[in-house]
């Protein structure tokens, strides 16, 4: 063969080799006790240090904290534990719920372990890589660790096809879900998708029931379903009172809450996420002027 032909197709199946994504590979797995997954480079990415809250400070969410949370403890400890899907109004503390009771549940004698010692480890998926779910499983089965695979802000549009891998990893297929990993997800929607896809469907399928059934189902797959509603007045003004007390901010009480009723109406609604706003502005407005 001509020497200078072999010389292209070596370069071009270097070039293709470099295109390819790398194995997926679980090294490092021990320098972290979260991560990011990222198919492209086929790695989990450690992530140094969680932001979460104390699981104390998410006031308003009691029934719902008790649920993830004991859910979460039961997976731990190895015993059976369901996915969850955590849906409902914005700014409640779902994707919050479900970090503070990934950190509540590594806790030693009520400390936090060593990076890379805590027997639960959470790993975040983006909800445009759900496809490589299936591979992601694949890799972890075979980890001596504990996994909670979390897509937060999980919905689905009507072109979207990835909601049928996501039933199949959700239903175990033939392999079954690896047992050292649990799924946790958030959403705005309580069936993932919205309420017109679901009536258009039952509108211009052939046979609507099916189709409609074939969509709203993936809920389904979930063994708890969470739900999160709008928040009361009473509700946020404990919200405000436990992050206030958590930083031993020096003001009263009737202070604090009018203000903080004030800032509600300014956001033009009440919840954890405006809550927690507030306080990171009073936090800064109440610190002490720095020394000159």
């Amino acid at each position: 063969m001509d020497p200078a032909l072999l010389s292209l197709l070596d370069r071009i199946a270097s070039a293709l080799e470099r295109l390819s994504p790398a194995p997926a590979t679980l090294a490092g797995l021990d320098s972290a006790d979260a991560f990011v997954w990222h198919p492209e480079r086929g790695c989990l990415a450690p992530v140094a240090q969680v932001a979460h809250v104390a699981i104390d400070l998410l006031q308003g969410v009691e029934a719902q904290r008790r649920l993830i949370l004991d859910n979460t403890l039961h997976f731990a400890r190895g015993l059976p534990a369901n996915n969850a899907i955590l849906w409902g109004a914005r700014g409640m503390g779902k994707s919050s719920l479900v970090k503070a009771a990934h950190a509540q549940a590594n806790l030693v004698d009520g400390q936090p372990p060593r990076a890379g010692q805590a027997r639960l480890a959470l790993i975040e998926i983006q909800r445009e890589d759900l496809s490589t779910l299936p591979d992601l499983l694949a890799l972890l089965r075979g980890a001596a660790r504990r996994f909670i695979v979390f897509c937060d802000d999980l919905s689905f549009e009507s072109e979207d096809a990835d909601y049928k891998a996501l039933k199949s990893v959700l239903d175990g297929g033939i392999s079954g879900r690896p047992e050292n990993v649990l799924f946790y997800a958030t959403s705005n929607r309580r069936h993932l998708m919205p309420r017109d896809m679901i009536e258009n469907e039952r509108s211009t399928a052939i046979n609507p029931s099916e189709a409609v059934e074939e969509k709203v189902s993936l809920s389904d797959r979930f063994g708890l379903w969470i739900g999160f509603h709008h928040c009361a007045q009473d509700v946020f003004a404990d919200m405000v009172r436990a992050y206030a007390r958590a930083r031993a901010l020096p003001i009263a009480d009737d202070d604090l809450q009018r203000r903080a009723n004030a800032w509600s109406v300014g956001r033009g609604g009440r919840s954890g996420r405006v809550a927690y706003q507030f306080i990171e502005d009073l936090t800064a407005e109440l610190a002490p002027p720095a020394a000159t």
